[in-house]
């Protein structure tokens, strides 16, 4: 019988440049294997086989996917034995009190000062979708102004508190404080936004669709939810805005079966079984006839934002480009001896 498995990224490019949380994943890990997979990403990712190999051996998996490649996996955790698998570009310069063990891919130096220049384009294609990323948020937050405007903050208290009362969050039996780790359940790619939601919440009993506009206080909601049951002792996974990753998305309590998200464009999602229920945030706190009062510029606002994301998903899709001409240049692979490589690694460390 195959392992569960769950998606998510954890790093993006966003308004505010690449965001990384590669680290918060990797924490309580016994062993973490290194592969300097180098500077371009293959579409046929020798650590997608790997994954797959722990798969199918009953293993449950956490894929962390590449947000310039969704193809291809910046890390592989394998939770039950403790052990990762560790690709991105981002440097860490170590893993807590996990040990380390270190693959490299082999080197192509006859093709190196070409590699080198795909590799400088390709920065500079990212750079420039983080500048239209970044144009976006501004406007965006031209945006929520306007409902922030028309909000009752008092009232946003009181149904964060009564929502938290609601979920009847216990004490952990585990005297410590719990442990959060960062993710994004979705990014900005050169296929355009996409997010694992459905994946990360299909196992959970009860999930709870945020509704509402730009600036009713979603953010602000979910990271009060976070902090009640970090406190209480339970291990919190944080799922941040791929957009503004100072803003929070999601919040998965796993051991107790619930997450709470922002089920708002571009991750609109309903309620579709047993168990999921609607927080309309917008009727709660806003004045009502603020969507029709301020419509005109909203619907401006609105499209102004969109067409900088599109603009920054472009400047993606370049450097994505970019990145498949230098892996057509390395016509030599060693893909099967690399993700074998890794296997005996993760192997020797069980």
């Amino acid at each position: 019988m195959k392992g569960e498995q769950i998606h998510y990224f954890a790093g993006d490019h966003t308004a505010k440049g690449f965001y990384p949380f590669y680290l918060s994943n990797f924490q309580g890990l016994n062993h973490v294997v290194r592969w300097k997979r180098g500077a371009l990403i293959n579409d046929n990712d020798p650590l997608m086989k790997v994954a797959e190999d722990w798969r199918n051996k009953g293993f449950e998996t956490e894929m962390i996917h590449c947000s310039t490649n969704v193809n291809a996996l910046d890390g592989l955790i394998l939770p039950e034995l403790k052990i990762g698998v560790y690709a991105g570009h981002h440097h860490i310069r170590g893993f807590g009190k996990a040990t380390e063990s270190f693959i490299t891919s082999s080197l192509y130096s006859e093709f190196d000062q070409k590699i080198n220049t795909y590799k400088n384009k390709i920065k500079e294609s990212w750079h420039q979708a983080h500048e239209a990323f970044k144009i976006g948020l501004d406007i965006h937050d031209d945006l929520e102004m306007i409902y922030i405007t028309n909000m009752d903050f008092n009232r946003a208290d009181q149904v964060s508190e009564d929502f938290i009362n609601h979920l009847g969050l216990t004490v952990s039996p585990s005297a410590s404080p719990g442990a959060a780790k960062h993710r994004f359940f979705g990014a900005s790619t050169p296929e355009g936004v996409i997010d694992y939601i459905p994946n990360l919440t299909e196992k959970l009993e009860r999930r709870f669709f945020i509704k509402g506009r730009a600036g009713t206080g979603k953010s602000t909601f979910l990271k009060k939810i976070a902090s009640e049951a970090e406190s209480k002792g339970h291990n919190v996974e944080i799922y941040h805005c791929g957009f503004d990753p100072e803003s929070i998305d999601m919040v998965v309590i796993r051991e107790l079966g619930i997450c709470v998200f922002d089920s708002t464009d571009p991750h609109e999602y309903f309620p579709e079984r047993e168990g999921d229920f609607i927080i309309d945030l917008y009727a709660e706190t806003v004045t009502a006839g603020t969507d029709e009062k301020f419509a005109e510029e909203i619907a401006e606002l609105t499209t102004g934002y969109k067409s900088f994301m599109k603009k920054g998903i472009t400047y993606l899709k370049q450097a994505k480009y970019l990145n498949n001409e230098g892996c057509d240049l390395l016509k030599a692979s060693d893909d099967s001896k690399i993700s074998d490589a890794i296997n005996q690694e993760i192997l020797h460390h069980m």
